[in-house]
C-alpha cells in the first residue's frame, strides 16, 4: 500500500462546541457536513479533517478505543509553521478561539522551536517551526536528516 493519508477523523464529544472552535474561532471552512452528526474541512491538498461525533462513530466503527467521557485519546496533530513568531501567533489564535494552552512556544533541543494547545475535546496540536523542514514543488517533505 502507497502511504497516504487523505482524511484525518477525531471523535468529539460535542459537535457544535467543535465547530465553534474550528469554524468560528479559527475560521476554517467546512467542506461539507450533515448537521449533529459530522463535518469536515479541508486541510491540505487532497487532505480533509473530519471531525464526528463520537458517539456515532461506534456505528461505524464499534466499541475500540472510543473513549465518550475522557479526555482524547494519545494522538497530536502538528502544523509547521515559517517562524518562531508564527508558532507564537497561530497558538495565541487558537487560545483566544478557546484552546487550552497545553506548552508555549519555546526552544527545544532539537534546533527549532514549538508550542502545544489543546481543542475542545483535548486533542493536541503541536506548532512547529523546524528549520530543516521543507517541502519541495512536488510535495515532498524533507526533515533535513539522512
Amino acid at each position: 500500500m502507497k502511504p497516504q493519508v487523505s482524511a484525518v477523523t477525531l471523535g468529539v464529544r460535542d459537535l457544535a462546541r467543535s465547530r465553534r472552535f474550528y469554524v468560528d474561532g479559527l475560521g476554517w471552512q467546512p467542506l461539507a457536513e450533515q448537521t449533529g452528526e459530522i463535518f469536515f474541512i479541508q486541510i491540505a491538498p487532497g487532505q480533509i479533517l473530519a471531525l464526528w461525533d463520537v458517539a456515532s462513530m461506534r456505528g461505524e466503527y464499534g466499541d475500540v478505543g472510543h473513549c465518550t467521557d475522557g479526555p482524547a485519546a494519545p494522538l497530536s496533530l502538528g502544523r509547521n509553521a515559517n517562524s518562531p513568531q508564527e508558532v507564537d501567533r497561530l497558538i495565541a489564535e487558537a487560545v483566544d478561539a478557546g484552546a487550552e494552552l497545553v506548552s508555549a512556544g519555546r526552544n527545544q533541543s532539537w534546533g527549532g522551536y514549538s508550542g502545544c494547545f489543546a481543542d475542545p475535546d483535548g486533542f493536541r496540536w503541536d506548532i512547529v517551526f523546524n528549520p530543516a523542514f521543507s517541502v519541495d514543488d512536488g510535495g515532498n517533505v524533507s526533515l533535513g536528516m539522512p
